[in-house]
């Protein structure tokens, strides 16, 4: 009886497989994320789809910040779950686009907290540090500060000398605020003298730019945020699949644009004068370059109004409800010709650029018209006409859907003495009166003198 016993729990024991592995990134299933949850109390889960391509610039950063953390014989573990399997799960947590990640703690379900940090292996380590450990770390000696500093890209060290005052308190509270940098918290004289600190105050170490900045003022949690807001990005900074989530998720929502192509041999000069140009503006203008050559990045360059040939390019954009971007009156790209620009947009001294397309000759032959930058106030509004707009993307499956549809409507009216059907291509043209987010974005212009809008649907 007893040898039976013993073989049914070896039994069950083994009918508990092994949770598979890839490249230390745990492999998740309906099957198995329950007993993932429970083997593993603080789990990131990466919900992707194996054509997207997002997905694919971070899987290697993903097995290196698994790697690193297991390694560090942390509890902490990475899985991943292809969501295009196992859509049951999918839909569980929501997923609507990839990849999304996810991180459970404490083997709960419920509420899960969204990762919407760097995309690099040092920034997705440090944010799960941060959400499962003390704000700051405590440095009793030497090497650990040393080693907190040499292990990130961007460091925050507090010295206090006692760590139970108010600047300390102060301190910790920003730690808390920020998901995606380390802290440290010291009182110890030799970490002190290591790094030429006399007094209680606090340090950002980074590894580019001047090397460190110092913070001068009042300790208080607001003034140290905006603090590490202005120094903890590159004066100058790339765009790319990796430092996106940096620049869209700070807190400067006005960035200046430069389109140039990395392979040309004056690439580096052009990058000294629009470095030498941002040292005026640092925490009010974020200053990033975007490689023009690059096929990833041709629809930020369309969004822009702008093709390859016409680039190295210079456009500013404000992030704020309302998307608003300004064009130099000049084409050379130097320091002086930047400052002065950015200055002037500071001033509020810059129109917004509102990107037009030539009146077609035949914009009016079909029963759909067509509508440009140029003649669009012309039309709309038009106080004897019910006008009809739909808004749409060249390359938009749903306008792409929209399209007969819209055709059968301008058929309907084409005879029509008060109504207008009309089509414009947001992507080449932009108006004042409206400010389109998505596509297609459908808006009614009724008759009369007031120039109404009326927003019919628009497409998420």
């Amino acid at each position: 009886m007893m040898l039976k016993f013993v073989l049914l729990c070896a039994l069950a024991v083994a009918s508990r497989a092994e949770i598979p592995e890839e490249e230390d990134v745990l492999v998740l299933k309906k099957s198995n994320f329950d007993e993932a949850l429970q083997a593993h109390p603080n789990l990131m889960v990466e919900f992707y789809a194996p054509w997207c391509g997002h997905c694919k610039a971070l899987a290697p950063e993903y097995a290196k910040a698994a790697g690193m953390l297991k390694a560090d014989s942390s509890d902490i573990r990475l899985a991943k779950v292809d969501a295009t399997e196992e859509t049951e799960l999918a839909q569980e947590f929501g997923v609507r686009g990839y990849p999304t990640i996810k991180f459970f703690k404490g083997g709960e379900k419920q509420s899960p907290k969204e990762y919407s940090a760097g995309r690099q292996a040092d920034d997705i380590v440090s944010w799960l540090k941060k959400r499962t450990g003390p704000p700051a770390s405590m440095l009793t000696e030497l090497t650990q500060a040393e080693s907190l500093i040499a292990d990130s890209e961007v460091t925050v060290i507090g010295f206090f000398k006692n760590v139970e005052s108010d600047g300390a308190k102060a301190f910790l509270k920003a730690a808390e605020a920020v998901d995606d940098i380390p802290f440290g918290i010291t009182s110890e004289d030799a970490i002190f003298s290591k790094f030429e600190v006399s007094k209680d105050g606090v340090v950002l170490f980074k590894k580019f730019d001047e090397g460190q900045n110092t913070f001068d003022g009042e300790v208080s949690k607001e003034n140290l945020l905006s603090f590490i807001k202005a120094n903890q990005l590159p004066l100058v900074i790339e765009f790319t699949e990796q430092t996106a989530p940096k620049i869209f998720g700070g807190d400067i929502k006005s960035h200046i644009l430069m389109f140039v192509p990395k392979a040309d041999s004056d690439f580096q000069d052009k990058l000294g004068q629009f470095k030498k140009a941002a040292e005026g503006f640092k925490g009010k203008i974020l200053f990033i370059y975007i490689d023009s050559d690059l096929d990833d990045n041709q629809r930020i360059l369309e969004f822009f109004g702008l093709k390859k040939d016409e680039c190295p390019a210079i456009r500013l954009i404000t992030l704020e409800d309302e998307m608003t971007k300004y064009k130099p009156d000049t084409e050379e790209i130097t320091a002086e010709n930047i400052i002065s620009f950015c200055t002037r947009f500071i001033e509020g001294k810059l129109k917004p650029h509102l990107m037009s397309q030539d009146i077609p000759e035949d914009w009016d032959k079909n029963p759909v018209k067509v509508l440009v930058g140029k003649n669009f106030e012309d039309i709309v509004f038009n106080p004897t006409k019910n006008v009809f707009v739909e808004f749409y993307a060249p390359w938009c499956g749903h306008c792409k859907q929209l399209a007969p549809i819209w055709d059968k409507l301008g058929e309907k009216y084409k005879d029509s003495d008060s109504i207008i059907v009309a089509k414009m291509d947001s992507t080449a043209n932009e108006v004042e009166a409206v400010k389109v987010h998505s596509f297609p974005t459908l808006k009614f212009f009724p008759a009369g003198d007031d120039r109404k809008v009326r927003i019919h649907q628009q497409s998420h």
